[in-house]
Protein backbone atom coordinates (compact mmCIF):
# COMPACT_ATOMS: atom_id res chain seq x y z
CA UNK A 1 0.00 0.00 0.00
CA UNK A 2 2.80 2.42 0.86
CA UNK A 3 4.33 2.14 -2.58
CA UNK A 4 1.03 3.01 -4.25
CA UNK A 5 0.56 5.99 -1.94
CA UNK A 6 4.04 7.25 -2.76
CA UNK A 7 3.42 6.88 -6.49
CA UNK A 8 0.16 8.80 -6.14
CA UNK A 9 1.99 11.55 -4.26
CA UNK A 10 4.96 11.75 -6.62
CA UNK A 11 3.77 14.84 -8.49
CA UNK A 12 3.35 16.70 -5.21
CA UNK A 13 6.82 15.55 -4.17
CA UNK A 14 8.19 17.10 -7.36
CA UNK A 15 6.24 20.30 -6.73
CA UNK A 16 7.64 20.54 -3.19
CA UNK A 17 11.17 20.03 -4.44
CA UNK A 18 10.79 22.72 -7.09
CA UNK A 19 9.28 25.19 -4.63
CA UNK A 20 12.20 24.68 -2.27
CA UNK A 21 14.62 24.95 -5.19
CA UNK A 22 13.23 28.38 -6.05
CA UNK A 23 13.68 29.68 -2.52
CA UNK A 24 16.99 28.30 -1.22
CA UNK A 25 18.54 29.50 2.03
CA UNK A 26 22.13 29.35 3.21
CA UNK A 27 23.39 27.30 6.14
CA UNK A 28 22.59 28.86 9.53
CA UNK A 29 20.37 31.43 7.77
CA UNK A 30 17.36 29.20 7.07
CA UNK A 31 14.09 30.91 8.02
CA UNK A 32 11.36 30.26 5.47
CA UNK A 33 12.41 26.68 4.71
CA UNK A 34 12.00 25.31 8.26
CA UNK A 35 8.72 27.23 8.60
CA UNK A 36 7.46 25.62 5.38
CA UNK A 37 8.49 22.16 6.61
CA UNK A 38 6.90 22.65 10.03
CA UNK A 39 3.63 23.88 8.53
CA UNK A 40 3.47 20.94 6.13
CA UNK A 41 3.89 18.40 8.94
CA UNK A 42 1.48 20.27 11.18
CA UNK A 43 -1.21 20.15 8.50
CA UNK A 44 -0.69 16.37 8.35
CA UNK A 45 -1.41 16.18 12.07
CA UNK A 46 2.09 15.30 13.24
CA UNK A 47 3.67 16.50 16.47
CA UNK A 48 6.07 19.27 15.49
CA UNK A 49 9.03 20.87 17.26
CA UNK A 50 10.60 23.93 15.68
CA UNK A 51 13.91 25.60 16.43
CA UNK A 52 15.51 22.29 17.37
CA UNK A 53 19.21 22.92 17.89
CA UNK A 54 18.72 26.34 16.34
CA UNK A 55 16.82 26.02 13.06
CA UNK A 56 15.91 22.33 12.87
CA UNK A 57 12.46 20.77 12.69
CA UNK A 58 11.44 17.44 14.22
CA UNK A 59 8.06 15.94 13.36
CA UNK A 60 6.76 12.77 15.01
CA UNK A 61 4.17 10.40 13.60
CA UNK A 62 2.81 8.08 16.29
CA UNK A 63 1.36 4.78 15.18
CA UNK A 64 -1.85 3.30 16.54
CA UNK A 65 0.12 0.80 18.62
CA UNK A 66 3.25 1.33 20.73
CA UNK A 67 6.53 0.03 19.39
CA UNK A 68 9.97 1.04 18.19
CA UNK A 69 10.88 4.41 16.72
CA UNK A 70 12.51 4.96 13.31
CA UNK A 71 14.12 8.29 12.41
CA UNK A 72 14.41 9.59 8.86
CA UNK A 73 16.85 12.46 8.38
CA UNK A 74 16.72 15.06 5.60
CA UNK A 75 18.87 18.21 5.31
CA UNK A 76 17.55 21.45 3.81
CA UNK A 77 20.30 24.09 3.49
CA UNK A 78 21.61 25.45 0.18
CA UNK A 79 24.94 26.76 -1.13
CA UNK A 80 26.38 30.21 -2.00
CA UNK A 81 26.25 29.55 -5.77
CA UNK A 82 24.62 31.56 -8.56
CA UNK A 83 22.45 29.10 -10.47
CA UNK A 84 23.07 28.87 -14.23
CA UNK A 85 20.30 26.40 -15.09
CA UNK A 86 17.52 27.76 -17.30
CA UNK A 87 14.52 26.00 -15.76
CA UNK A 88 11.09 27.28 -14.64
CA UNK A 89 12.01 26.59 -11.03
CA UNK A 90 15.37 28.38 -11.13
CA UNK A 91 16.50 29.92 -7.85
CA UNK A 92 14.95 33.30 -7.13
CA UNK A 93 17.47 34.09 -4.40
CA UNK A 94 20.48 35.77 -5.94
CA UNK A 95 23.74 33.94 -5.27
CA UNK A 96 22.06 31.01 -3.50
CA UNK A 97 21.26 27.61 -4.99
CA UNK A 98 20.25 24.09 -4.05
CA UNK A 99 23.26 22.57 -5.80
CA UNK A 100 23.54 19.36 -3.77
CA UNK A 101 20.07 17.78 -3.70
CA UNK A 102 18.92 18.89 -0.25
CA UNK A 103 15.68 20.20 -1.76
CA UNK A 104 15.08 16.66 -2.98
CA UNK A 105 15.92 15.13 0.40
CA UNK A 106 13.33 17.36 2.05
CA UNK A 107 10.69 16.55 -0.56
CA UNK A 108 11.33 12.83 -0.02
CA UNK A 109 10.76 13.14 3.72
CA UNK A 110 7.60 15.22 3.34
CA UNK A 111 6.18 12.89 0.70
CA UNK A 112 6.92 9.89 2.87
CA UNK A 113 5.29 11.54 5.87
CA UNK A 114 2.10 12.20 3.92
CA UNK A 115 1.94 8.59 2.75
CA UNK A 116 2.59 7.15 6.21
CA UNK A 117 -0.06 9.33 7.81
CA UNK A 118 -2.61 7.50 5.68
CA UNK A 119 -1.37 4.25 7.20
CA UNK A 120 -1.23 5.53 10.78
CA UNK A 121 -3.91 3.14 12.04
CA UNK A 122 -1.77 0.22 10.88
CA UNK A 123 1.52 1.45 12.33
CA UNK A 124 3.13 -0.19 15.33
CA UNK A 125 5.61 2.32 16.68
CA UNK A 126 6.65 5.82 15.66
CA UNK A 127 8.41 7.63 12.82
CA UNK A 128 10.49 10.73 13.55
CA UNK A 129 11.34 13.05 10.67
CA UNK A 130 14.53 14.97 11.44
CA UNK A 131 14.82 17.99 9.16
CA UNK A 132 18.33 19.29 9.62
CA UNK A 133 19.70 22.73 8.91
CA UNK A 134 23.31 23.62 7.99
CA UNK A 135 24.76 20.37 6.73
CA UNK A 136 27.10 22.20 4.37
CA UNK A 137 29.12 24.19 6.94
CA UNK A 138 30.83 22.98 10.09
CA UNK A 139 29.97 22.59 12.89
CA UNK A 140 26.78 21.64 11.05
CA UNK A 141 23.29 21.25 12.39
CA UNK A 142 23.33 17.59 13.39
CA UNK A 143 25.33 17.93 16.60
CA UNK A 144 23.18 20.81 17.85
CA UNK A 145 19.96 18.95 17.07
CA UNK A 146 21.21 15.86 18.88
CA UNK A 147 22.07 17.95 21.93
CA UNK A 148 18.53 19.34 21.75
CA UNK A 149 17.03 15.86 21.92
CA UNK A 150 16.14 14.97 18.33
CA UNK A 151 17.22 11.35 18.92
CA UNK A 152 15.36 10.82 22.19
CA UNK A 153 13.55 7.49 22.01
CA UNK A 154 14.92 6.71 18.53
CA UNK A 155 15.94 3.09 17.93
CA UNK A 156 17.38 3.41 14.42
CA UNK A 157 18.08 6.13 11.86
CA UNK A 158 18.07 5.96 8.06
CA UNK A 159 19.22 8.52 5.52
CA UNK A 160 20.08 8.82 1.85
CA UNK A 161 21.83 11.21 -0.50
CA UNK A 162 20.59 11.69 -4.04
CA UNK A 163 23.73 11.15 -6.08
CA UNK A 164 23.88 12.76 -9.53
CA UNK A 165 27.03 10.96 -10.79
CA UNK A 166 25.31 7.58 -10.30
CA UNK A 167 22.67 6.38 -12.80
CA UNK A 168 19.00 6.42 -11.95
CA UNK A 169 17.88 2.99 -10.78
CA UNK A 170 21.00 2.25 -8.75
CA UNK A 171 21.56 2.36 -5.01
CA UNK A 172 24.96 2.08 -3.36
CA UNK A 173 25.51 0.97 0.23
CA UNK A 174 28.51 0.23 2.38
CA UNK A 175 29.02 -1.36 5.78
CA UNK A 176 31.46 0.59 7.93
CA UNK A 177 33.04 3.88 6.89
CA UNK A 178 31.33 5.24 3.79
CA UNK A 179 32.30 8.93 4.05
CA UNK A 180 35.36 10.56 5.56
CA UNK A 181 36.04 12.82 8.50
CA UNK A 182 36.38 16.35 7.14
CA UNK A 183 38.77 18.71 8.93
CA UNK A 184 40.00 22.23 8.12
CA UNK A 185 43.52 23.63 8.36
CA UNK A 186 44.15 27.38 8.65
CA UNK A 187 47.74 28.65 8.53
CA UNK A 188 49.38 32.06 8.75
CA UNK A 189 53.05 32.29 7.79
CA UNK A 190 54.92 35.40 8.90
CA UNK A 191 58.10 36.27 7.05
CA UNK A 192 59.77 39.62 6.43
CA UNK A 193 58.85 41.66 3.41
CA UNK A 194 61.29 43.34 1.10
CA UNK A 195 62.13 44.55 -2.38
CA UNK A 196 61.86 41.97 -5.14
CA UNK A 197 65.38 42.86 -6.25
CA UNK A 198 66.87 42.23 -2.79
CA UNK A 199 65.60 38.81 -1.63
CA UNK A 200 68.65 38.33 0.62
CA UNK A 201 67.31 41.03 2.92
CA UNK A 202 63.86 39.48 3.29
CA UNK A 203 62.17 36.29 4.44
CA UNK A 204 59.96 35.30 1.54
CA UNK A 205 56.64 34.04 2.95
CA UNK A 206 55.58 32.83 -0.51
CA UNK A 207 58.66 30.65 -0.79
CA UNK A 208 58.07 29.26 2.70
CA UNK A 209 54.43 28.55 1.89
CA UNK A 210 55.32 26.85 -1.37
CA UNK A 211 57.89 24.63 0.35
CA UNK A 212 55.30 23.76 2.98
CA UNK A 213 52.68 22.74 0.41
CA UNK A 214 55.18 20.60 -1.45
CA UNK A 215 56.67 18.98 1.64
CA UNK A 216 53.32 18.08 3.19
CA UNK A 217 52.66 15.65 0.36
CA UNK A 218 55.21 13.41 2.06
CA UNK A 219 53.01 13.25 5.17
CA UNK A 220 50.52 10.93 3.49
CA UNK A 221 53.23 9.13 1.53
CA UNK A 222 55.60 8.48 4.44
CA UNK A 223 53.80 9.01 7.75
CA UNK A 224 50.49 7.25 7.16
CA UNK A 225 49.87 3.51 6.88
CA UNK A 226 49.44 2.99 3.10
CA UNK A 227 46.43 0.75 3.77
CA UNK A 228 44.62 3.63 5.47
CA UNK A 229 43.45 6.47 3.19
CA UNK A 230 44.23 10.12 3.88
CA UNK A 231 44.18 13.34 1.90
CA UNK A 232 45.54 16.82 2.56
CA UNK A 233 44.59 19.45 -0.02
CA UNK A 234 45.48 23.13 0.11
CA UNK A 235 42.69 25.06 -1.58
CA UNK A 236 43.64 28.61 -0.61
CA UNK A 237 47.07 30.26 -0.90
CA UNK A 238 47.04 34.04 -0.61
CA UNK A 239 49.72 36.71 -0.57
CA UNK A 240 48.41 40.12 -1.63
CA UNK A 241 51.37 42.09 -2.92
CA UNK A 242 52.70 44.03 -5.85
CA UNK A 243 54.65 41.99 -8.42
CA UNK A 244 57.93 43.46 -7.26
CA UNK A 245 57.47 43.04 -3.51
CA UNK A 246 58.54 40.02 -1.50
CA UNK A 247 55.59 39.03 0.63
CA UNK A 248 55.89 39.16 4.39
CA UNK A 249 52.75 37.09 5.07
CA UNK A 250 50.90 34.21 3.47
CA UNK A 251 47.52 32.71 4.36
CA UNK A 252 46.84 29.06 3.57
CA UNK A 253 43.67 27.05 4.01
CA UNK A 254 43.19 23.38 3.34
CA UNK A 255 41.24 20.27 4.20
CA UNK A 256 42.19 16.90 5.65
CA UNK A 257 40.08 13.79 4.95
CA UNK A 258 40.52 10.54 6.86
CA UNK A 259 38.56 7.50 8.00
CA UNK A 260 40.71 6.21 10.87
CA UNK A 261 40.96 8.08 14.19
CA UNK A 262 44.67 7.33 14.54
CA UNK A 263 45.38 8.59 11.04
CA UNK A 264 43.46 11.75 11.85
CA UNK A 265 45.79 12.32 14.81
CA UNK A 266 48.86 11.65 12.66
CA UNK A 267 47.74 14.16 10.03
CA UNK A 268 47.10 16.89 12.57
CA UNK A 269 50.48 16.36 14.22
CA UNK A 270 52.66 15.81 11.15
CA UNK A 271 51.31 18.71 9.08
CA UNK A 272 52.35 21.06 11.85
CA UNK A 273 55.72 19.33 12.13
CA UNK A 274 56.37 20.06 8.45
CA UNK A 275 55.19 23.64 8.87
CA UNK A 276 57.49 24.21 11.84
CA UNK A 277 60.53 22.73 10.13
CA UNK A 278 60.07 24.79 6.97
CA UNK A 279 59.52 28.00 8.92
CA UNK A 280 62.49 27.34 11.21
CA UNK A 281 64.73 26.66 8.23
CA UNK A 282 63.78 29.95 6.58
CA UNK A 283 63.52 32.20 9.63
CA UNK A 284 59.74 32.56 9.49
CA UNK A 285 57.08 32.09 12.16
CA UNK A 286 53.58 30.69 11.91
CA UNK A 287 50.20 30.12 13.49
CA UNK A 288 48.48 26.77 12.97
CA UNK A 289 44.78 26.10 13.51
CA UNK A 290 43.56 22.56 12.91
CA UNK A 291 39.76 22.46 13.12
CA UNK A 292 38.16 19.05 13.51
CA UNK A 293 35.01 18.93 11.47
CA UNK A 294 32.53 16.13 10.87
CA UNK A 295 33.43 12.61 11.97
CA UNK A 296 33.42 9.83 9.38
CA UNK A 297 30.05 8.38 8.46
CA UNK A 298 30.26 4.81 9.75
CA UNK A 299 27.33 2.57 8.82
CA UNK A 300 26.26 -0.20 11.16
CA UNK A 301 26.46 -3.70 9.69
CA UNK A 302 23.00 -5.08 10.51
CA UNK A 303 21.14 -1.94 9.47
CA UNK A 304 23.12 -1.67 6.22
CA UNK A 305 22.36 -5.28 5.27
CA UNK A 306 18.72 -4.71 6.22
CA UNK A 307 18.30 -1.68 3.94
CA UNK A 308 20.34 -3.25 1.11
CA UNK A 309 18.01 -6.24 1.07
CA UNK A 310 14.94 -4.00 0.89
CA UNK A 311 16.44 -1.71 -1.76
CA UNK A 312 16.80 -4.62 -4.21
CA UNK A 313 13.06 -4.33 -4.86
CA UNK A 314 13.46 -0.82 -6.23
CA UNK A 315 16.97 -0.56 -7.65
CA UNK A 316 20.17 -2.36 -8.53
CA UNK A 317 22.18 -2.48 -5.33
CA UNK A 318 25.96 -2.44 -5.17
CA UNK A 319 28.71 -1.64 -2.68
CA UNK A 320 30.30 1.77 -3.00
CA UNK A 321 33.97 2.34 -2.23
CA UNK A 322 34.58 4.78 0.63
CA UNK A 323 34.28 8.41 -0.43
CA UNK A 324 36.46 11.26 0.82
CA UNK A 325 33.52 13.68 0.93
CA UNK A 326 32.14 14.71 4.33
CA UNK A 327 28.66 14.58 5.88
CA UNK A 328 27.51 15.22 9.44
CA UNK A 329 25.13 12.24 9.38
CA UNK A 330 27.94 10.43 11.17
CA UNK A 331 27.06 12.24 14.41
CA UNK A 332 23.66 10.52 14.53
CA UNK A 333 25.18 7.06 14.21
CA UNK A 334 27.51 7.75 17.12
CA UNK A 335 24.34 7.63 19.24
CA UNK A 336 21.99 5.16 17.53
CA UNK A 337 22.44 2.41 14.94
CA UNK A 338 21.62 3.21 11.36
CA UNK A 339 22.79 3.46 7.78
CA UNK A 340 23.27 6.09 5.08
CA UNK A 341 23.16 5.18 1.38
CA UNK A 342 23.41 6.79 -2.04
CA UNK A 343 20.47 6.88 -4.46
CA UNK A 344 21.45 7.22 -8.12
CA UNK A 345 19.98 10.34 -9.74
CA UNK A 346 21.64 10.67 -13.15
CA UNK A 347 19.27 10.79 -16.09
CA UNK A 348 20.67 8.36 -18.69
CA UNK A 349 19.57 10.70 -21.51
CA UNK A 350 21.59 13.67 -20.29
CA UNK A 351 24.70 14.40 -22.34
CA UNK A 352 26.32 16.44 -19.56
CA UNK A 353 26.23 15.57 -15.88
CA UNK A 354 27.42 18.32 -13.58
CA UNK A 355 28.87 17.48 -10.18
CA UNK A 356 27.41 18.39 -6.83
CA UNK A 357 28.13 22.01 -5.83
CA UNK A 358 28.19 23.11 -9.50
CA UNK A 359 26.15 26.05 -10.80
CA UNK A 360 24.46 23.74 -13.31
CA UNK A 361 23.84 20.86 -10.91
CA UNK A 362 20.62 18.94 -11.51
CA UNK A 363 19.24 15.49 -10.72
CA UNK A 364 16.58 13.22 -12.13
CA UNK A 365 13.57 13.76 -9.89
CA UNK A 366 12.41 10.17 -10.34
CA UNK A 367 15.21 9.24 -7.95
CA UNK A 368 13.15 10.78 -5.15
CA UNK A 369 10.48 8.11 -5.60
CA UNK A 370 13.06 5.31 -5.47
CA UNK A 371 14.55 6.77 -2.31
CA UNK A 372 11.14 7.30 -0.70
CA UNK A 373 10.08 3.72 -1.42
CA UNK A 374 13.32 2.34 0.01
CA UNK A 375 13.21 4.47 3.15
CA UNK A 376 9.48 3.88 3.60
CA UNK A 377 9.68 0.12 3.19
CA UNK A 378 12.68 -0.01 5.55
CA UNK A 379 10.68 1.96 8.11
CA UNK A 380 7.64 -0.30 7.92
CA UNK A 381 9.62 -3.53 8.05
CA UNK A 382 11.73 -2.32 10.96
CA UNK A 383 8.63 -1.35 12.95
CA UNK A 384 7.00 -4.70 12.14
CA UNK A 385 9.92 -6.69 13.59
Amino acid sequence: MLQQLLEQGYEEMVAIRRHLHMYPELSFHEVHTPAYIANYHRELGLEVREGVGGRGVVATLRGAKPGKTVAIRADFDALPIQELNDVPYKSKNDGVMHACGHDGHTAIALGLAKALVKMQDELTGNVVFIHQFAEEITPGGAIAMIEDGCLEGVDVIFGTHLWAPMPLGEIQVREGAIMAAADAVNIHIQGRGGHGAEPHQAVDAVLVGAQFVTNTQAVVARKVDPLKPAVFSVGHFEAINSFNVIADTVQLKGTVRTFDADVRDVMEREIEAVLKSVCDANGATYTYDYVRGYPPVVNHAAETAFVANIAQQYATVSTTPPMMIGEDFGYYMEHVPGTFFFTGAKNPAWEAVYPHHHARFEFDERAMLIAAKTLGDATLQYLAQ
